[in-house]
């Protein structure tokens, strides 16, 4: 048996390109000018180079202090010292100077705040739409411990995806998570739909910490049972010495097997690949899975 300490040996088709040219250096002055932080930087995200010279950034707001420690994710934790109510209008003057058209907005977990964060998650959506009316808004919201109210406040600003990641399979939840658990995050999904059918749900599983092909079926499963629509498959990775170690590198004809399965499930778009994160192509996930909403509906 590996011991924590001990790493697999990365296979070839875990190879990024690296470059730090062009559009790379433009969008990282402009986030340290604004003083804005970006899930791609925080956690070192390997699709980091490649989003960025295409001008594609996850803003993460809320600071870039986490109050919760889960053992795959890089991001600092510790107790965050500042709320910044300016911080929706920066990140809709960076969202306009990029000339976005899809969004990605995510955060930190702030359990110290009464309502989570909810509140900015709704001022920057709001403030994108005053900037920019015809650009889509995905949120990628924390489980606000299974604070309804706080759901509400978001899905109140209407963004156009929901995303919420339950992150693994129900049996490796406790071990990969810290204070969120499976059935609150398969909740929050339900609810979302109940408070608006119409806004698409999302969310993101992780392979690779020790989970079985069969526990992944049937996180789709009951993904699919709160009507989640799109959803994301990628290889964990092990960001330092300290974090989670990887279980097992999968192979990517079993990404594509899970994509299929996903499919046949029901999801409007399935987005699997060792490299795929739940923001990565955004953009092409949401156009994809409203062409197959219209192709249902002209069946």
């Amino acid at each position: 048996m590996k011991s924590d300490k001990e790493k697999l040996k990365k296979p070839d088709w875990l190879k990024i390109k690296l470059t730090t040219e062009g559009n790379y250096a433009e969008i990282k002055d402009m986030m340290r000018t604004k003083t804005l932080h970006t899930v791609c930087e925080e956690a070192r995200c390997p699709n980091i180079y490649e989003c960025w010279a295409n001008r594609t950034a996850t803003f993460m707001i809320l600071g870039d202090i986490c109050t919760r420690a889960c053992r795959f994710c890089a991001v600092k934790t510790g107790l965050p010292t500042e709320l910044d109510l300016q911080e929706p209008q920066r990140v809709a003057e960076a969202a306009e100077q990029m000339g976005l058209r899809h969004c990605v907005v995510t955060s930190v977990a702030r359990d110290d705040l009464a309502d989570g964060g909810a509140s900015i998650f709704a001022g920057t959506i709001r403030a994108i739409r005053e900037r920019m009316p015809f650009t889509r808004v995905e949120v990628l919201i924390p489980d606000f411990m299974g604070n309804a109210d706080s759901l509400q406040v978001v899905m109140d600003a209407k963004p156009d995806i929901l995303n919420h990641n339950i992150e693994t399979v129900e049996r490796m939840s406790n071990r990969v998570r810290a204070k969120a658990k499976y059935r609150r995050s398969l909740e929050l999904l339900k609810r979302a739909k109940e408070m608006n059918p119409k806004i698409p749900t999302k969310s993101s599983i992780m392979l690779g910490v020790g989970e079985t092909y069969e526990e992944v079926l049937q996180a789709m499963d009951d993904l699919r049972a709160v009507d989640c629509n799109i959803l994301t498959l990628g290889q964990y990775l092990q960001p330092t010495p300290n974090h989670m170690p990887i279980a097992r590198y999968v192979h990517p004809d079993e990404f594509k097997s899970l994509k299929e399965e996903g499919y046949k499930r029901g999801f409007r778009h399935v987005e699997s690949g060792p490299l795929v994160r739940s923001s990565y192509h955004a953009h092409e996930q949401t156009d994809s899975a409203e062409a197959h909403e219209r192709e249902l509906s002209n069946a």
